[in-house]
């Protein structure tokens, strides 16, 4: 697994009041090694976010971002199990999507390896502007 997705911080442009126990976080960008044109990430990722909300009710904007290189990738957090959200991360040639289960905050290859690897906790990586309150529901 590729080390950078271990050194993973995340920031969302809404400020999140409540946080579900479990959502899985989701991309639409290539990471598959292939360049795509903005315009073919922006449908990919009208049509992820559309996906996700058929999915489930609570879908917010969120970007996970490498401190150390500047990559970021906006994605979206969805309250989704984790089975449905390698399925959903396959669907979307994802090689890999982040989970988090109270708190704790996983990675899994979408496909056949899928089992997530603790990363650490989701809100010591999320920008602190984001969370009025870390509680859950």
């Amino acid at each position: 697994m590729n080390p950078e997705y271990f050194q993973v911080r995340f920031s969302s442009p809404l400020t999140v009041s409540v946080w579900p126990p479990s959502f899985a976080i989701i991309t639409a960008w290539p990471t598959t090694g292939e360049i795509w044109q903005p315009s073919r990430i922006g449908e990919a990722d009208r049509k992820l976010v559309a996906r996700l909300e058929s999915e489930s009710r609570w879908v917010v904007p969120l970007t996970g971002y490498s401190p150390a290189t500047g990559h970021s990738e906006p994605g979206w957090g969805a309250e989704i199990e984790f089975e449905k959200a390698c399925d959903i991360g396959q669907e979307w040639l994802q090689d890999a999507v982040y989970f988090v289960q109270d708190e704790l905050l996983s990675v899994s290859f979408c496909d056949h390896r899928r089992k997530p690897f603790q990363v650490g906790n989701f809100f010591e990586r999320l920008d602190s502007h984001n969370v009025v309150t870390a509680s859950l529901k």
